[in-house]
């Protein structure tokens, strides 16, 4: 008789009414809310913080080009002495003073600019303050030397080069950021799932094996149906916590932005001054609609139906070894020698995937570990939005499906024979020899 249904319905249900599990669902989204509110308001904060700067340029040359901003004041002082200026930064309590003394030349004006402050000031600010002076300074030196800087900025010559396949299908650098983005969050969100989950189905046979349930439950059940709803099970429930998190986070994060008035998606840094004027300089329209396009052409729809079959078959497969390590042990200290070999394929596909398919999607070394049914997971979905041939995609998929199937075969017979061993910690010696059982 076919107990599967039963055991997976009895495994779902053990682990969504457990309290641990119930409290976990409620208060993680709770908990990651109220860190993001946290910082968006800290952000809020920081970014509305005025700062005005007191300009003293004796030189005569720059003091045009501090034009003030939304978070920065330029203040720019004249016929006083730096002594003066300072006091006068000081009593007003402003946030510093930006000095450039005289010189005989540029060059020894460069060697005279200080900025005097009551604390040690921001990094990105004084990025900022030098980016301006020395795109200034290098027009005046350019001018001194006779040169016609506006001939010069005219006869700049930008390339971007067109990328385009054989086929006439056109992409760009963007395109290539935008894919390795979907790819990288589709091969770490399925890393991350397994660890969870796979744990979960891990601790889920040693508590059982160890309160001594499982030999009642043995005795009915062939191991094989046991092990396969235990893993089926915990993912459903894995899942049906997933889900309410995204639920949960989503109607969390509108009442603290309603409640509040905290606008997370308005989390500005000092940085973003500067990042809209560079993205201005650069032609941000430009970016964003290349932006828009690398987006629209990914191919979602395959992305999606393969997600959620590397996703499921990956997940199967690491979780099978996962309860057959549970199986193996009695308590979770004794299953750090068995973790490694499994948790080893998965970090290599995860450098393969970052340091190999964003380099070449399409050479041998990411081609072969999209293949391999312990790495092809990560590293397939990894590839797939640069474009892979459908058949490529079928055979991985059959690979895994097969090495799942497989693996289940392999870790059910160490499943039966473990699962009723006690009080001796297995070495794989013995896991090889309760494979000839």
């Amino acid at each position: 008789m076919n107990h599967l249904p039963l055991i997976i319905k009895r495994e779902y249900l053990t682990k969504v009414k457990n309290k641990s599990f119930i409290i976990m669902t409620i208060l993680s989204p709770i908990i990651m809310i109220v860190l993001i509110a946290v910082v968006a308001y800290l952000s809020q904060l920081n970014s509305s913080k005025q700062r005005t700067i007191s300009i003293l340029d004796e030189s005569g040359m720059v003091e045009s080009i501090f034009k003030s901003t939304e978070n920065t004041n330029y203040v720019i002082l004249s016929e006083v002495t730096i002594d003066d200026a300072k006091k006068q930064v000081e009593e007003k309590e402003q946030y510093g003073l930006l000095h450039i003394s005289k010189g005989e030349n540029i060059d020894a004006i460069l060697e005279g600019i200080k900025f005097y402050s009551k604390d040690t000031p921001s990094i990105t600010l004084m990025e900022g303050l030098e980016s301006k002076l020395e795109k200034e300074f290098t027009d005046l030196k350019l001018q001194e030397q006779g040169v016609d800087t506006e001939k010069l900025k005219s006869s700049k010559a930008r390339i971007n080069i067109v990328q385009e396949s054989f086929l006439g299908e056109k992409t760009s650098k963007i395109d290539n950021v935008v894919k390795l983005i979907f790819g990288g969050f589709a091969g770490y969100m399925l890393f991350m799932f397994i660890i969870i989950y796979g744990n979960m189905i891990m601790r889920s046979v040693i508590e059982e094996k160890t309160s001594r349930i499982i030999e009642v439950i043995i005795s009915s059940v062939k191991p094989v149906q046991l092990m396969l709803g235990k893993i089926i099970g915990t993912s459903l429930a894995g899942i049906t916590q997933f889900v309410i998190w995204i639920i949960l986070g989503g109607v969390l994060m509108m009442v603290v932005s309603a409640i509040f008035g905290i606008n997370m998606a308005e989390m500005q840094a000092p940085q973003q001054e500067m990042m809209q004027q560079a993205m201005e300089a650069q032609g941000g329209d430009m970016k964003i609609q290349s932006l828009m396009s690398a987006i629209y052409n990914l191919p979602l729809t395959n992305l999606i139906i393969m997600f959620l079959l590397f996703f499921i078959g990956g997940y199967l497969l690491y979780s099978s070894l996962y309860a057959a390590i549970g199986a193996a042990v009695d308590n979770e200290t004794d299953t750090q020698q068995f973790m490694l070999p499994i948790l080893m394929p998965l970090i290599l596909a995860v450098y393969v995937g970052i340091f190999t398919v964003i380099e070449d999607p399409h050479g041998t070394v990411s081609t072969v570990f999209s293949f391999i049914p312990l790495t092809s997971p990560v590293v397939m979905l990894m590839r797939i939005p640069f474009g892979v041939p459908i058949w490529q995609q079928v055979v991985s998929v059959l690979l895994l499906i097969g090495t799942f199937m497989f693996t289940v075969w392999f870790a059910a017979k160490i499943y039966r024979v473990g699962i009723l061993m006690y009080g001796k910690k297995p070495s794989y010696k013995e896991l090889y020899k309760w494979l000839k059982y």
